[in-house]
């Protein structure tokens, strides 16, 4: 396992820990639901990409974690607004959703332009 996996293997268990301590009711039910499966897939990915068949394979592959990303700090933007004592905590896994995007464009952007 390279550092960036196990980065975005830890990122999603983070996600999983924050989800079981939120308030339980309808709404964050239903959007916790979303953040689990958008930041797996992340990890999930990614791993994909590296078992790739070739480097568009391995590009479609990294755009779609980065786009699992995206679909992650979008959950949690939500989540933060209609849980305004859990700020601090979501605030973080943004930003850590953010850096693991910016990471992987950088990764797609040398591969395509090779």
């Amino acid at each position: 396992m390279n550092d960036l996996e196990n980065r975005c293997l830890n990122y999603a268990v983070r996600v999983r820990k924050f989800v079981m301590q939120c308030p339980k009711n309808i709404p964050n039910y239903e959007d916790s639901k979303q953040i689990v499966r958008s930041s797996g897939s992340i990890v999930a990915n990614y791993i994909e990409a590296n078992e790739s068949l070739g480097d568009k394979d391995k590009v479609m592959r990294l755009k779609i974690s980065r786009k699992e990303a995206k679909e992650t700090i979008y959950w949690l933007t939500i989540m933060k607004e209609t849980n305004p004592e859990l700020r601090t905590t979501i605030e973080e896994l943004i930003n850590e959703a953010n850096e693991l995007k910016n990471i992987l464009s950088s990764i797609i952007n040398k591969l395509e332009k090779h």
